[in-house]
């Protein structure tokens, strides 16, 4: 019997949901999960992977790949409408971490570019021995480490448009590989740096509600936002929804509009930069909220939750995303530049953080969780070793998206470059190679790095 509705769409949805739920219960269960603080969303990822490639569960790559990259966008729109109070600062606050907000913004204006030399100069190898990969193959890899696995995706679909065949579920698998590299390297990382007593206050013991990703019953949890319209009028969560659903639509409608004005080949690349217009529009209409005293409305609280609700199911997502019979016909260059950029970027930013001024640990351990998964692999890094966010390294990471812009956003030009304005991919790799020397110039100029501390 066939239903009069189409009930697809819901039923992914089902899907994910039962997948984070089964996350949730290995994480609560079982020791050796515990012990590398893998999220529930990767969890469920992983058993989801397994069963769609399986066939015992029937839901198309293409399907997943929709959901994942609205919920990126969907993230990025939320983060724009959300201002948090506690990030007012004083003067004398700014000066105590704007130093470590830099430090962070440059050492990924560092990784990035250097990601993407690795994999760029690997297809150049490998072309000289008759393997011949896609020009933009090896930049896939800085999008799935540094930036995670919505930009990936985002960028890997429109190449797909452009002639490079199953780009998307390759950007998917680094991105994959970086969140393997920010557990099973972060994790011991954090724990080495406790028991050397790195950490600015000597020795912590994480709680158990911590390790097991549950808030035992007899504990009050944390407040998730406050109601600022009536219910008797609307529900507070449907409207800050549809406060991200009116952003969503004018950012659609912005790029679908630029798109038609510079033709087709820039509207592809465009829609890549989606998330980009979301956030823009997004603080926007924050600012304009604000403008005529309404701003008080958009409640920060249940924004940051929409934003977190968006990446876990962005991640849940994509890891099933992955198609492995296409992983394993490329299974050789994808383990290299893994491997070399796993290796390489956890020892630039060891060299880079041993040189800080203070809270070494601390901030190694926030940079190196993003600039290899996400910004939510970093916070769960910095809280092994901050459990209570004594250090202002929390908010240093949260304002290092501000300072980031001007370094990140040519580099993801960069990416581009080859498919948008024709570049050789030689070319592309030295506009790179400079991207890191002024990076660390400016690290240098700016005194953000001394002699190493430990």
């Amino acid at each position: 019997m066939h239903s009069p509705f189409p009930f697809e769409p819901l039923l992914v949805f089902g899907f994910l949901s039962i997948m984070l739920l089964s996350g949730t219960v290995l994480r609560a269960r079982v020791p050796f999960i515990q012990r590398y603080l893998f999220p529930s969303c990767l969890l469920g990822g992983v058993l989801g992977i397994i069963l769609v490639n399986l066939d015992l569960v029937t839901v198309s790559s293409n399907q997943l790949e929709t959901f994942a990259y609205h919920f990126f966008n969907l993230s990025f729109i939320s983060v724009g409408l959300t201002r948090d109070s506690n990030t007012q600062q004083t003067d004398a606050d700014k000066g105590k971490f704007l130093k470590g907000t830099l430090w962070m913004a440059l050492t990924q204006g560092i990784t990035f570019p250097l990601q993407a030399l690795i994999g760029g100069v690997f297809v150049l190898v490998a072309g000289l021995f008759g393997m011949n990969l896609y020009k933009t193959f090896g930049f896939l890899a800085p999008l799935g480490f540094n930036e995670g696995p919505g930009q990936a995706l985002s960028f890997g679909k429109v190449w797909e448009g452009v002639g490079f065949a199953h780009a998307a579920t390759i950007g998917l698998t680094f991105a994959a590989v970086g969140f393997i590299f920010a557990f099973f390297v972060g994790v011991p990382l954090s724990n080495w740096g406790i028991r050397k007593g790195l950490t600015r206050d000597g020795i912590k013991e994480l709680p158990r509600e911590f390790i097991t990703g549950v808030i035992p019953k007899s504990q009050t949890g944390e407040s998730a936002g406050n109601l600022k319209l009536h219910s008797s009028n609307i529900d507070s969560m449907a409207f800050q929804a549809a406060i991200v659903g009116l952003v969503y639509v004018l950012a659609y409608f912005l790029v679908d509009g630029i798109g038609m004005l510079f033709g087709e080949e820039i509207a592809k690349m465009l829609w890549g930069f989606f998330f980009f217009f979301g956030l823009a529009i997004a603080v926007l209409v924050r600012r304009i909220m604000d403008l005529f005293s309404i701003g008080y409305l958009v409640d920060s609280g249940i924004q940051k939750r929409i934003t977190g609700w968006s990446v876990d199911y962005l991640i849940v997502a994509t890891v099933p995303a992955i198609q492995i019979a296409v992983v394993w016909d490329y299974i050789l260059p994808i383990t290299f530049i893994s491997l070399i950029n796993g290796l390489l970027t956890t020892l630039v930013v060891l060299f880079l953080g041993r040189r800080l001024i203070s809270e070494n640990l601390e901030r190694i351990v926030a940079i190196y969780g993003t600039v290899t998964g996400t910004i939510s692999c970093g916070l769960l890094l910095l809280r092994i070793v901050d459990p209570e966010f004594k250090t202002s390294v929390a908010i240093e990471l949260a304002m290092m998206n501000i300072f980031v812009l001007p370094i990140l956003f040519p580099c993801l030009l960069l990416v581009n470059a080859p498919v948008l304005w024709g570049w050789s991919l030689e070319l592309t790799l030295l506009a790179f190679v400079g991207m890191i020397l002024i990076s660390f110039t400016l690290m240098k100029l700016l005194k953000l790095i001394d002699r190493p501390r430990f």
